[in-house]
Formats: structure tokens, C-alpha cells, sequence
């Protein structure tokens, strides 16, 4: 971490409002690098998923954290919780799961005088921070009972509409789809997520560091370091980031060049069914703004684009049946399009 944010050699020039974001931009810039560290003590082996959680945040949007079981998916959420000091609850996903055990149900009370009325009690999704492990196992039913809460920041119960805490983020995990018992999540459903992070395997080394840490007497516990109105106001910092006109453009390029009917590549005419739409650009301004701002400088660059281009596009796409038998994936054209960004 730097010691102060790069500046540019002109920074001696700027104007009182520029000197005062910048101050504020440092400032927040080491709370997060704290909070990165905070993390690393529990969760090993995984600094570019730790990254990628914590651009989603600072976003104000959702993830969905995608991987084989014991990856330490759940572990990231409830350590984000914690450091972040945010009420946190956890769902686990079956296939009987109702949308009334997420959203929470109106129950008929009898008063002492006779008198009846109903009371609404509250579901796990009255939460700041809502896990909701292994979200594809259950069914389709329950899945679109998050769509309004992840989009509106509220839910409709018996007619009554009900606000959510702030901040509101979905962190989701998912196991991969061939495994048995899964239903795949609907498009408007992945859409809502601001980014699909790949949780891979540790390597040898992070391995053996979390084996050392993990099966002693005491295991290391995450810090708080910051709390949800903090959070907040680094989520408003995040959209006062300043964007170059070659990012701005690079973004549109990235994301248009993806629609096979708008792209002048003939391989996305070829193998993409259907491309990303203005929901992904938004999100990957706010995204890059969030990356430049983790890394401690003040504006985001084209390598923001090409990094994060993979997490916020790839669930966002779709390759025709020629594309999948002849083995490309969304990777391969993924790399494609940052390619073209020069």
C-alpha cells in the first residue's frame, strides 16, 4: 500500500475541492487496505477473490461467488461481516425452501380484548449483508423471490411494502452446475449480480499456510475495521472517482463489442447468443472506480477494464450450442474482446 495515493506530477495545482478529494480518497483507500489485511488473516490463498468481494461492495452491488464446496466461500462472507461490521444472516438454499422463508410472512394475532390483526415478522432478508449459500439448489420459485430485494432494496409482502437495512448486499454462492441438484439461475436473476467471482483452488504454499493456521489450538479471527455507515460513505466516494474519457470509451467498446448484433468482430457474431446490455456498463464503470480506489490511485485505467472484465461480463453472456461443442468458453471470448482494446 502507498504511502499517499498517486497524484499526477501537477498536484501541487489543484483546487481546493480536487485537494479534498483526494484527501478523502487516501483516507478511505487505507481503511480498505485494513480491511484487506483483516481479511488475509482468516481467508488464505484467495487475494484476487478478497479483491473482487470488496470491489462489490464498494460498488453497492451483489456477488455471486462461484466454486466447488470447501473453498471457504461461507468463511469470506461472515469475515466481510465482521470486518465490515454488518448484521449479517445466512440461508441455506434446499430445494424446499419457500420464498416466505426469505422474505418473511404476515401472521393472524389475537389481542387480549378479542381484537385480531396481523403482524408481519421479518425474514432473513432484513439483513445488511445476506448470504444465501448455495443459491442454486433451490428452486426456480424461491430464486425470483430475491429479484426485487436485490434490485429495489425493498420487498412486497401481502401488498405491504417493507424497506431493507442500508446497505443491502447479496453475497451468493453457487455450486458448479454439473453437480446434481442444482437449477441454473434466470438471466434477470444473474444480471442483478454485479460481478460472478470464481473462487479457485489455493496454491501449495497459501495451502500449507491455512493447514499451519487452521488445525491448532487457536485460529486467527478477523478485526473490525469498519462499519455500514462507513461503508456508505465509501460507496459515495467511489462514484465521485473521476473517469478518463479513453476509459469511459474503452468500457463502451468492451461491452457493445460483445452484442453479437451490434459488434464488428465476426467471432462474437459467430458463437455469442446474447451479449451484455447498459446494466453491465454501469456496472463496470463502478467497478473500475472501486478497483483504482482499493489500489490507492485516483482514477481508474484501461488495465481496471481488462481485469475486471471477466467477473462482470462473463455472467452476463451466452454462447451458442456451436460455440460450447467446438470448446470456446466465455474466457476465451472474454480475452477477445479485452484484446481488442489495444
Amino acid at each position: 500500500m502507498r504511502g499517499t495515493m498517486d497524484q499526477g506530477s501537477d498536484s501541487q495545482v489543484l483546487d481546493p475541492s480536487a485537494r479534498q478529494l483526494a484527501a478523502d480518497l487516501e483516507t478511505t483507500a487505507e481503511k480498505l487496505h485494513a480491511a484487506r489485511q483483516s481479511i488475509g488473516r482468516v481467508i488464505f490463498g484467495q487475494d484476487q477473490v478478497i479483491e473482487q468481494a470488496l470491489i462489490t461492495l464498494l460498488a453497492g452491488g451483489h456477488a455471486l461467488l462461484v466454486g466447488v464446496p470447501g473453498l471457504a466461500k461461507t468463511k469470506l462472507v461472515e469475515t466481510l461481516g465482521t470486518v465490515f461490521g454488518l448484521m449479517d444472516k445466512r440461508v441455506q438454499c434446499t430445494p424446499d425452501l419457500m420464498p416466505a422463508d426469505i422474505l418473511g410472512s404476515e401472521v393472524l394475532e389475537e389481542e387480549a380484548g378479542g381484537r385480531r390483526s396481523f403482524r408481519f415478522i421479518p425474514g432473513p432478508v432484513f439483513a445488511q449483508l445476506l448470504m444465501a449459500d448455495e443459491i442454486n439448489r433451490a428452486s426456480p420459485r424461491t430464486q425470483s423471490a430475491l429479484l426485487q430485494a436485490m434490485q429495489e432494496r425493498r420487498i412486497t409482502v401481502a401488498g405491504q411494502p417493507h424497506d431493507l437495512p442500508r446497505p443491502f448486499h447479496v453475497l451468493a454462492t453457487q455450486n458448479p452446475l454439473e453437480q446434481e441438484g442444482t437449477y441454473p439461475l434466470p438471466e434477470a436473476q444473474l444480471d442483478r449480480f454485479l460481478m460472478e467471482i470464481d473462487v479457485g483452488y489455493p496454491d501449495l504454499e497459501a495451502e500449507r499456510r491455512m493447514l499451519i493456521a487452521t488445525t491448532g489450538l487457536e485460529e486467527a479471527q478477523p478485526t473490525p475495521v469498519m462499519d455500514g455507515e462507513h461503508l456508505m460513505a465509501a460507496q459515495r466516494l467511489v462514484r465521485r472517482v473521476p473517469v478518463g474519457e479513453q476509459v469511459l470509451e474503452g468500457v463502451l467498446r468492451l461491452v457493445r463489442n460483445g452484442r453479437p448484433d451490434q459488434s464488428p468482430l465476426p467471432e462474437i457474431r459467430q458463437h455469442v447468443v446474447w451479449g451484455p446490455g447498459p446494466r453491465a456498463s454501469q456496472a463496470l464503470i463502478l467497478a473500475v472506480r472501486a478497483r483504482a480506489l482499493i489500489t490507492g490511485r485516483l482514477a481508474p485505467s484501461l488495465d481496471d477494464v481488462v481485469a475486471l472484465a471477466g467477473p462482470v461480463l462473463r455472467h452476463r453472456m451466452a454462447l451458442s450450442f456451436t460455440a460450447r461443442a467446438d470448446g470456446l468458453t466465455l474466457d476465451d471470448i472474454l480475452e477477445r474482446l479485452s484484446a481488442d482494446l489495444g
